[in-house]
């Protein structure tokens, strides 16, 4: 095997040899734990050699006794070590596979959210758990193995072929074989394994869908649709796991049959021998104990090779994660941003973004500038852009330089955490954590107290609905805010944004599911606080945005109307259009 950087095998040991480095010290001692015990086992049959030796000049129970004595000893000293060693090495795998489930969760965390629209949660929750768990064997339990078998080997060989070459090589004749399967499987094996965990990552992105997604699935009556695609997933998984274990069924009892040979050649050369004289009694028995030594770890090697294999899958699983790079990061020369200092202004040149493989631009050629304390609503048809503006705003999209400006300063150019922490931003799919109503409304400040969130909450109008809960602010919302009215769910995410107290405040659609009385209600007192934030909502009821100090109409990725409720209710144009249309739904209704 040629060892370059392009070499996916080398590849993999380099890797290992990564997750091993921080914790070389203990597996330097598993290893010389094993050296020591496999020094031991090779001196133990010379041990017996000669006590059967001395056995055939002169009988005595004194020195016997002594020899069984210290042979007892020896045994249990080497059982000490062994299980010491493993105790280190397996230790090691554990240390790995927590060093790896925390290494992978921070990353996941820098990565940007088109990151988690490609990459679904069950295939990622699968590689961090599953995955990990076979390289923690792969570094344990492999790593063990094979320095076992070449310790065995290197120590035992020598003292074999000094007793006797020819008995000791034609016993051992059979192992080259052993070693010629073994890579012939060995592709084999590592196919079929990763064909077991990408039958497992489906299995587990369908079975996470289905209990994120259990009320959509009763409203339409589709459990039993759900029922047969399960079912074929799990057919699927059970016939990589059935392919897999016929080919380690095949292969693992062929070479311990095979590695039994060499102790029956042994057995019918070396009995022969003796009569002879070519051969005493006592290096029969020592050379049979060395074969016998042999065979278990040359046995062994088939489960370790699926370890091996099931490692090295899963490390190429891993580094897939570990290797995206997040596409929006701070740039090495960024300025800081105090978000204490920070007025609210907001600028847009020339403001450009086209999403990864799409062939048009979603924002093109947008041009504004958003005054400090300013509230401003950014209406328009479905696709015109809205959300591309108001998600380039905290850079969750991957613009280029010199298009934003917040305060003068581009938003590329200042540390990504000083951004974020300048605009509370809540999304239209109001996620909430499977906690209290406390918590989720102080995730982003979790050390404020009972007066503050409720403070916040009377700002977005949810206080006095919390207080007909049985347990207000105490109580479990459910996973993902399950136990709440959409209007509830949205409200508890606009506190949780208040609370952070930033200077800039982004609602993307946020309150489509509030009635428009409340959510003209929640933005009048927003607008009317002593310490004004510059305010951007995306709103499709018209007359919340009718209280705005600027509007902008977007069309096809560009703001084609700009100003007042006023000026542009009588501007013929795609305002006008959609406030006529708002009001003849009204009148029907």
């Amino acid at each position: 095997m040629v060892k370059t950087a392009n070499n996916p095998q080398y590849s993999r040991l380099r890797k290992l040899g990564q997750y091993l480095r921080p914790h070389w010290q203990t597996v330097l001692l598993g290893i010389l734990a094993l050296f020591i015990v496999n020094g031991l086992g090779t001196y133990l049959p010379l041990l017996i050699r000669n006590a059967i030796d001395d056995l055939e000049v002169a009988f005595s129970f004194g020195p016997i006794l002594r020899n069984i004595l210290f042979i007892g000893g020896l045994a249990s000293l080497m059982w000490c070590i062994r299980m010491a060693s493993r105790i280190w090495l397996f230790g090691v795998g554990r240390q790995v596979e927590f060093d790896l489930k925390q290494k992978i969760f921070e990353h996941l965390l820098s990565l940007e959210p088109a990151y988690f629209q490609v990459n679904t949660a069950g295939d990622l929750i699968n590689r961090a758990t599953s995955d990990v768990d076979n390289i923690r064997r792969l570094v344990g339990f492999a790593v063990l193995s094979l320095a076992n078998t070449l310790f065995a080997y290197a120590l035992r060989l020598p003292v074999m072929l000094a007793i006797d070459p020819v008995l000791s090589l034609t016993a051992i004749a059979v192992y080259p074989l052993i070693m010629l399967l073994v890579q012939v499987f060995s592709h084999r094996l590592r196919n079929e394994q990763l064909a077991v965990q990408q039958a497992l990552s489906d299995l587990s992105e369908l079975v996470q869908e289905d209990m994120s997604g259990v009320s959509l699935i009763k409203i339409y009556a589709q459990e039993t649709n759900e029922q047969q695609e399960f079912q074929q997933l799990n057919q699927a998984l059970l016939v990589a796991n059935l392919k897999l274990a016929k080919t380690r069924n095949i292969l693992f009892p062929v070479l311990g049959g095979m590695a039994s040979i060499s102790l029956l050649v042994l057995l019918a050369l070396g009995s022969r021998a003796i009569p002879t004289g070519n051969i005493s009694v006592g290096d029969f028995i020592a050379l049979l104990l060395y074969v016998e030594q042999l065979i278990f770890p040359t046995a062994l090697l088939g489960f370790t090779i699926t370890a091996y294999q099931r490692g090295e899958v899963s490390i190429d699983r891993v580094e897939a994660i570990l290797g995206a790079q997040p596409q929006i990061q701070s740039p090495e020369t960024a300025t800081a941003l105090d978000k204490h200092q920070v007025q609210g202004q907001l600028t847009a040149k020339n403001l450009t973004y086209t999403y990864p493989g799409a062939a048009t631009p979603a924002l093109n050629q947008v041009n504004f500038q958003i005054q400090p304390g300013e509230t401003v609503a950014i209406v328009g048809p479905v696709g015109s852009g809205k959300s591309t503006l108001v998600n380039a705003l905290p850079r969750l999209l991957d613009i280029a330089p010199g298009q934003l400006f917040v305060d003068g300063q581009d938003i590329t150019q200042v540390h990504l955490w000083d951004l974020r922490a300048a605009i509370a931003y809540v999304p239209q799919d109001s996620f909430l954590f499977s906690t209290s109503l406390k918590n989720n409304i102080r995730y982003g400040n979790p050390l404020s107290d009972a007066s503050e969130v409720e403070y916040v909450a009377k700002q977005a109008q949810i206080h006095d609905e919390v207080l007909n809960f049985p347990q207000r602010y105490q109580t479990l919302v459910g996973e993902r805010g399950i136990t709440l009215s959409g209007g509830q769910r949205q409200r508890t995410a606009l506190s949780r944004a208040l609370l952070v107290d930033a200077p800039i405040l982004i609602l993307d659609d946020a309150l489509s599911s509030v009635d428009n009385q409340t959510a003209t209600e929640i933005l009048n007192h927003l607008s009317e606080e002593t310490q004004r934030k510059t305010v951007v909502f995306i709103s499709h009821h018209l007359s919340a945005a009718a209280i705005a100090d600027q509007i902008f109409v977007m069309d096809q990725g560009a703001i084609v109307q700009r100003g007042t409720h006023e000026d542009l209710v009588h501007q013929p144009g795609l305002y006008q259009t959609l406030w006529n249309q708002q009001k003849l739904e009204e009148q029907l209704v």
